[in-house]
């Protein structure tokens, strides 16, 4: 059968001399991998720009369920981006949330609240006007709703720690190692209010830290992020 669907291109590999294998993550059918051909090769009418990773793509595919690959009839640009293919800070948060991305949603199954998240996430990237500097926080903060582990209640000067672990704000200082200070718990807690706190280089990178380890312990397989390091240096230089 044929389905319609917006996708999100998470990863393009090269296959064979002229085509390309896609990891999407699709409106209609959740995660799903397809193969195009003749798309690398020189008479091609379709422009390779679109099939980067962070691309917003319509698609008209062909489903077969259970089958681990399946075949792309047409695919345009369902948004095109006018920056974040030449800013190297969006560029650089671009790929950092979709290698998130990639590492934690694993379904082949719609979730429409999800899909509508990420797609909006990155065309709010591209449009923004200001050094988006933490978006990738609130982006980090943002996607627990969506995975099932966000953190529970809210920071206050009676509750100033945050448990990684369990996912809360607590009274006491927690006697295991997942918890963070209380400097930190209240940037969390600003997060979690949509506020931006006020960061110096230092501490913005302490924080993302410490939430990409709150990923590790509530994401069964998270190894860590391999855009991680090149993040950091963009936001340092």
């Amino acid at each position: 059968m044929l389905i319609k669907t917006r996708g999100i291109l998470f990863k393009a590999l090269k296959y064979s001399e002229t085509s390309l294998i896609l990891d999407v993550y699709t409106e209609e059918k959740g995660l799903q991998k397809y193969i195009i051909s003749g798309v690398r090769s020189k008479g091609a009418k379709m422009k390779m720009g679109i099939l980067q990773p962070t691309s917003l793509l319509d698609l008209v595919a062909y489903y077969r369920e259970n089958k681990p690959i399946n075949r792309i009839k047409e695919v345009k640009a369902a948004y095109i981006y006018q920056h974040l293919p030449f800013d190297v800070l969006k560029g650089t948060i671009g790929l950092f949330m979709v290698e998130l991305a990639q590492k934690t949603i694993k379904e082949e199954e719609a979730n429409p609240r999800l899909f509508n998240f990420l797609f909006q996430q990155f065309q709010q990237l591209d449009q923004l006007t200001t050094t988006p500097s933490n978006f990738h926080l609130f982006y980090l903060i943002q996607l627990t709703e969506y995975l099932g582990f966000a953190p529970t209640a809210s920071w206050s000067t009676a509750t100033p720690f945050f448990d990684l672990r369990e996912g809360r704000f607590v009274a006491e200082e927690p006697l295991h190692q997942y918890a963070t200070n209380k400097v930190i718990s209240e940037q969390i807690g600003l997060l979690l209010n949509r506020q931006a706190p006020v960061l110096t280089r230092k501490e913005r990178q302490a924080l993302l830290e410490v939430l990409i380890d709150f990923y590790r312990i509530h994401v069964e397989n998270f190894t860590g992020l391999n855009t991680h390091a090149v993040l950091k240096e963009v936001l340092e230089g």
